[in-house]
């Protein structure tokens, strides 16, 4: 141990007294560094010697040694004071947490005192005199603490959904209306376009109006775009009133994130939904024959497929009857009537017709809102014209719906048309790699005849519908590498569908090949 004990003294005093002969190095060197009195010496030592031009040049020595010092105190006094800052952040952060730690604390609190509220005001929840009320998530259990059947409806007095009850009552005797309809879509044109005009002085041309008559029999969501003050919400606002049931206006907010922005959402506390308008209307539609018009206005102020995604899959299924969505999780008595296991059937008489503008304050609406919806361009002022004298008309949704489904297999597209698009289509696969589904040939296949039906020409229908759904896609496109292109694919369509008979198409890729 004695040969071990000198071992380890010379082997730490090598590294402590290495370690003090840098401490002492370290000193020695900010003594020599700040040696006032030395460098006033070697400046005295030479002053005799020095010419006017060196004595210029000592002062430029003594000042840039000076600013090298300066720096050098500068970077440690930043250093100092970021590592202070630094030091200061991780502290608030700590303290922080620590509030963040105590309010969790103080809110785990007030829920169980909340909780010990609730079961000493168990009938305001529902609990009937043999001890079944409703637990937090609002399913039964019975006094033991055992869970009842999820399906089975709670025993409740005063309803939860206050809108939806009051349109329970209003409509307790409803029985749905016979209007005994009789026009035919070009009348139905007519008069919705004399109508617009002679009420409310608002002109659109006769193709504006088949447009649109043809975008609602093709799809449920009707996208209306173009610059502001071309009368989008007016024609959405006239047409509700031409079929006498008022359009639900909901104006679309930057903060929309989901579908309780549009439908409500139960308040957990209250234990009351919190209704929008949106929802009134859709289930006041629910008990009618009748055509109801819902307008999203500026709808891409938000992300349509955020807030209206659900709707988007539920409009896209061909059995009306799937179209059901769930509104609350559990079952009470006393819901709505038309409220079936807390879900919603979405009336198939109901129009979604959005409106956009393009500009810096919206989002842009993606191809798959597009594919599910009929674009409708209004970039043009309506021309004034002398209207006929014309009233608003009781319309049965299931006439007019008859009448939509007649078009299509009394106008039904040609079998030359078809194989043109289908060319077309081979044509704008293989030069700008862009195609479209089978979802935009089953929506052409109801507008086209439509569009014929209210008066209009087949190609002239075509040729709009694969502007707005087909040649839209060629926007995401690089303009520079397609520019080329477009003259073939003109060519092509010239030859296919006759000279200019495509104008819709040929201008949009025109105005292409000027932006590229």
């Amino acid at each position: 141990m004695e040969t071990y004990g000198r071992f380890l003294y010379e082997f730490l005093n090598q590294f402590f007294s290495g370690f003090i002969d840098v401490l002492k190095a370290i000193f020695t060197g900010m003594t020599k560094t700040f040696n006032i009195p030395e460098y006033k010496g070697i400046i005295d030592h030479y002053e005799k010697d020095f010419s006017v031009s060196e004595w210029i040049l000592v002062g430029l020595a003594i000042t840039a040694l000076a600013a090298v010092i300066g720096i050098i105190i500068l970077l440690i006094v930043l250093f100092w004071k970021k590592h202070t800052k630094w030091r200061k952040k991780i502290l608030d952060q700590e303290e922080l947490l620590k509030e963040i730690d105590s309010l969790n604390q103080q809110v785990e609190t007030l829920v169980d005192e909340k909780l010990k509220i609730l079961d000493m005001k168990n009938p305001e929840l529902g609990l009937n005199t043999e001890g079944i009320g409703v637990d937090g998530n609002g399913y039964s259990s019975d006094a033991s603490g055992q869970d009842q059947d999820e399906d089975a409806p709670i025993d409740v007095g005063e309803s939860r959904f206050s809108k939806l009850t009051m349109v329970d009552e209003e409509y307790a005797n409803y029985k749905q209306k016979d209007y005994k309809n009789s026009f035919t879509l070009p009348e139905f044109c007519h008069q919705f376009r004399h109508f617009a005009a002679h009420k409310l002085k608002l002109y659109y041309s006769e193709k504006m109006i088949r447009l649109f008559v043809s975008a609602i029999a093709s799809t449920k969501l009707v996208i209306l775009q173009g610059i502001s003050g071309t009368g989008k919400t007016s024609i959405s606002l006239a047409w509700g009133k031409f079929v006498k049931h008022p359009s639900c206006v909901a104006s679309v907010q930057p903060s929309w994130r989901d579908r309780t922005d549009i439908f409500g959402y139960l308040n957990e506390f209250t234990k009351k939904f919190n209704e929008t308008d949106f929802l009134s209307y859709l289930y006041t539609a629910g008990y009618t024959d009748e055509i109801f018009t819902v307008i999203l206005d500026e709808m891409n102020l938000a992300r349509v497929e955020y807030y209206f995604a659900e709707m988007l899959s539920i409009l896209e299924m061909h059995d009306t009857k799937e179209w059901l969505i769930e509104v609350v999780q559990s079952t009470w008595k006393s819901d709505p009537k038309k409220l079936i296991k807390g879900k919603l059937q979405i009336p198939p008489n109901v129009w979604y017709i959005g409106t956009i503008n393009n500009d810096d304050s919206t989002f842009m609406v993606t191809d798959k809102v597009y594919d599910r919806a009929m674009p409708i361009d209004i970039n043009e002022k309506g021309v004034p014209f002398e209207p006929e004298p014309a009233d608003a008309w009781d319309v049965n949704y299931s006439y007019l719906d008859n009448l939509f489904n007649q078009a299509m297999e009394d106008y039904a597209m040609s079998e030359e048309i078809l194989e043109n698009i289908e060319k077309m289509d081979d044509y704008t696969i293989q030069h700008f790699r862009v195609a479209f589904g089978n979802r935009i040939v089953k929506h052409m296949r109801k507008f086209v005849p439509v569009y014929v039906a209210c008066g209009g020409d087949e190609t002239e229908a075509v040729d709009y519908f694969m502007a707005k759904k087909v040649l839209r896609k060629f926007e995401g496109l690089n303009l520079a590498l397609i520019r080329d292109e477009i003259d073939g694919y003109i060519q092509f369509l010239d030859d296919h569908f006759g000279k200019g008979r495509m104008a819709e198409c040929i201008e949009f890729l025109l105005r292409l090949k000027k932006m590229s």
